[in-house]
């Protein structure tokens, strides 16, 4: 029987009209200077607030992956549980997550190789009402041809336990691995712009001991991509870094948005 996680932000965190929705899609990523020539990269680290906000800042990572529009066909979705508290990393039960846009398929292989780790257990609810990880299917569903992904909510685990399940789904060229993560909440301009800079300074160091809980949300996924990178070689490169008083917001209480790429 197929299951499909329904919609939960659509409407609030971005446009729930599907011409409305694509428009500002493609007008985000047409606002990022052309990146031709550069590799697809690896794994992305990108912002999840509303669009009006951070999309900008998620378009900067995400027009990294055009040329990758054929080659990447598995999308490992790594996001922080915002309403749920528990244990480990989630799995969804659902067959496919939709958007206004459309279904984009769960990749039950994928998910099955990583279902008899003791940190991973299927938690719908942790799913049903989280942003973190349905913010990203837009851009993804706007850039790639044809792709499944494996959604994964992160609660409370530690960054081996997410280098683990990266580790057993990195596959090659085909698959693409996004964090999602925002940076910094609800200080005044000039504090965040200094505590972003240095959560940016550990993640291109891939250093995950110098990012805490305070200065990104999604700590657990982006310090264990970090642990991963560390194993497989790779090096991180930020390609924006604002907040939400540079886009769309006072200055008096920002949050924070950064778009990496690890090559």
């Amino acid at each position: 029987m197929t299951t499909v996680r329904l919609p939960a932000v659509a409407g609030i965190f971005y446009p729930a009209d599907e011409e409305d929705l694509r428009a500002a899609v493609r007008l985000y990523l047409e606002g990022v200077p052309d990146s031709a020539g550069e590799s697809v990269p690896k794994a992305l680290i990108a912002p999840h607030a509303g669009y009006i906000y951070s999309g900008p800042i998620a378009a900067s990572a995400y027009a990294r992956i055009k040329s990758g529009r054929h080659s990447i066909k598995h999308v490992v979705l790594f996001g922080p549980s915002h309403r749920v508290p528990f244990q480990g990393l989630a799995l969804s039960s659902a067959s496919a997550f939709a958007t206004p846009l459309g279904q984009v398929m769960v990749d039950q292989p994928m998910q099955a190789s990583v279902a008899d780790l003791p940190q991973v257990t299927v938690l719908d609810r942790a799913h049903s009402h989280e942003h973190s990880l349905e913010v990203h299917l837009p851009f993804l569903q706007e850039l790639l041809d044809d792709f499944a992904i494996v959604p994964i909510a992160a609660g409370d685990a530690s960054a081996e336990d997410v280098a683990e399940v990266l580790n057993r789904l990195w596959g090659g060229d085909e698959t693409l691995i996004v964090v999602s993560s925002d940076l910094s909440h609800y200080h005044d301009y000039e504090t965040a712009v200094r505590l972003d800079r240095a959560t940016s300074r550990a993640i291109e160091r891939l250093r995950p001991q110098d990012i805490a809980y305070e200065q990104a949300c999604g700590r657990v996924p982006v310090t264990g991509l970090l642990r991963a990178a560390q194993q497989h070689g790779l090096r991180a490169r930020t390609v924006d870094l604002r907040n939400s008083g540079d886009t769309a917001g006072p200055r008096d209480q920002v949050v924070g948005y950064g778009a990496y790429v690890f090559e």
